[in-house]
């Protein structure tokens, strides 16, 4: 492949590890790339920069200095969470270089077929969903592969897919703003809410990197979006892909859309599925299932294998996931939820009393949304640097605050305490981890020990 032989014994800088790093300084390596990892973390604090070293790679840690550029890089691949307004970054375009993250490594490098998916809300439940549909049809087109953002890195895949495989991305606008060539044969873009506007800075420059998903398609690939949200138009929003319409609220002569007469899922004038068989609560699930629906008849999957693979889904972690059920109390984990939109999505799936555990890292973002959504709130508990926000909304809209707390057994704690038979409790944060944990993973994981030990004590 060109991108192969265009970098073999060319430097390439990898700046920052975890998983998406670890993996592209390996494959890298293996394709006779010079490469180099940056990471900010002091090495004595960074095992995974210690196997690299192990591994004969070359590693320089504890900063990103800008004196790196003095070598002659060819490109650089990024870890997506760095933002564009890093030093290294900033020097480096300034110097013409090429900074990509790892899904343009991917496409450049993978014989087969991707099917991308994005948006602010759901695309980890959609790509999932997807996934098990189209490796539950047996159709004689090769492989199905699942990764991008959903936690195996991209390039894993990428270089064992052949070409009859497909590989179903899930895809962030931090990972798509550093695609160049990138070109999906399917796109789908789930909704787009405000979100992560400290990274890209505004409204429109997150969407433009959510559009960039379909920057290089070609009229025979497709587009999938969402008719019930008027995000794109205007000249911004150009494509040449066949746009495929999905929507919850009005019927579709074309596309995927949700009878609510019949409540079934169809896919133009053909029923695929009952609204019953698939076990998730909330509409919003329902539109996850509708852009898979949409993907698997563009690959002509017959309607018995969707219908088996959404009877058999029972959600993603950590996406208004079911954990337990104890006393009477149904205890739902939904870390994900670092955004107002994600946390109304969830609250707009529960008829039942509720506790709602919300709070964590303070992007700036308002509360007052939230306000029409919390009618089921009995009571809420908060945590991290945004509680004092949220214990503000709580006191204007007559909500008790059960309490403050930071340790997670501690809020479960409170919120059995202060709950009744019948009632939810809800972890659907409405921000983003970071101040507390390294990961909304983490934090959903942190929720679920602590249910389980109030369980068994």
């Amino acid at each position: 492949m060109k991108f192969a032989d265009d970098i073999k014994n060319k430097k390439v800088l990898v700046l920052g590890l975890a998983k998406t790093g670890m993996s592209v300084a390996r494959h890298l390596t293996q394709l006779g790339a010079l490469v180099t990892v940056n990471d900010q973390a002091p090495l004595e604090e960074n095992p995974q920069a210690q196997s690299l070293i192990e591994e004969n790679i070359r590693v320089v840690s504890g900063g990103h200095p800008v004196s790196l550029l003095e070598e002659d890089f060819v490109l650089i691949v990024k870890n997506p969470g760095i933002p564009y307004s890093n030093p290294l970054i900033q020097a480096a375009m300034a110097k013409g270089l090429s900074v990509i993250t790892d899904i343009e490594c991917a496409y450049r490098l993978t014989a087969g077929e991707i099917i991308g998916i994005t948006g602010s809300n759901g695309k980890t439940t959609t790509s999932q969903l997807t996934y098990n549909i189209l490796s539950q049809a047996k159709q004689d087109k090769g492989n199905v592969y699942l990764a991008g953002n959903i936690g195996v890195p991209s390039l894993d895949v990428a270089m064992t897919a052949e070409t009859n495989d497909r590989i179903v991305l899930e895809l962030s606008s931090f990972q798509l703003q550093g695609s160049q060539d990138f070109r999906p044969h399917i796109a789908a873009i789930t909704n787009i809410y405000p979100s992560h506007l400290d990274y890209h800075g505004s409204l429109a420059a997150y969407k433009a990197a959510k559009w960039r998903i379909t920057a290089n398609q070609e009229a025979e690939d497709y587009l999938i979006l969402n008719a019930d949200q008027e995000q794109w138009s205007g000249e911004s929003y150009h494509t040449k892909a066949a746009i495929i319409p999905f929507s919850l609220e009005q019927k579709l002569d074309q596309g995927a859309w949700y009878n609510r007469q019949e409540k079934a899922l169809m896919w133009q004038d053909e029923k695929v599925a009952d609204r019953e068989l698939f076990p998730l609560p909330g509409n919003h699930n329902v539109a996850n299932a509708l852009v898979a629906v949409a993907i698997a008849k563009l690959y002509a999957v017959d309607n018995a294998s969707i219908q088996k693979a959404l009877a058999n889904f029972y959600g993603v972690s950590h996406r208004l996931q079911f954990v337990q059920d104890y006393q009477g109390r149904a205890f739902f984990n939904d870390s994900k939820a670092t955004n107002n939109e994600a946390t109304i999505t969830a609250l707009k799936s529960f008829t039942s009393p509720v506790i709602w555990l919300a709070g964590g890292l303070d992007r700036g973002n308002s509360v007052e949304a939230l306000a029409p959504y919390l009618k089921h709130v009995k009571g809420m508990i908060v945590f991290g640097e945004s509680k004092e926000k949220l214990i503000d909304l709580a006191e204007k809209l007559a909500i008790p605050v059960f309490g403050q707390a930071e340790e997670m057994t501690h809020i479960v704690d409170l919120a059995y305490a202060h709950s009744q038979e019948g009632d939810t409790i809800l972890l659907s944060p409405a921000n983003a981890s970071w101040d507390q944990y390294n990961s909304f993973e983490e934090r959903g994981d942190c929720f679920i020990q602590a249910v389980q030990e109030l369980i068994h004590k």
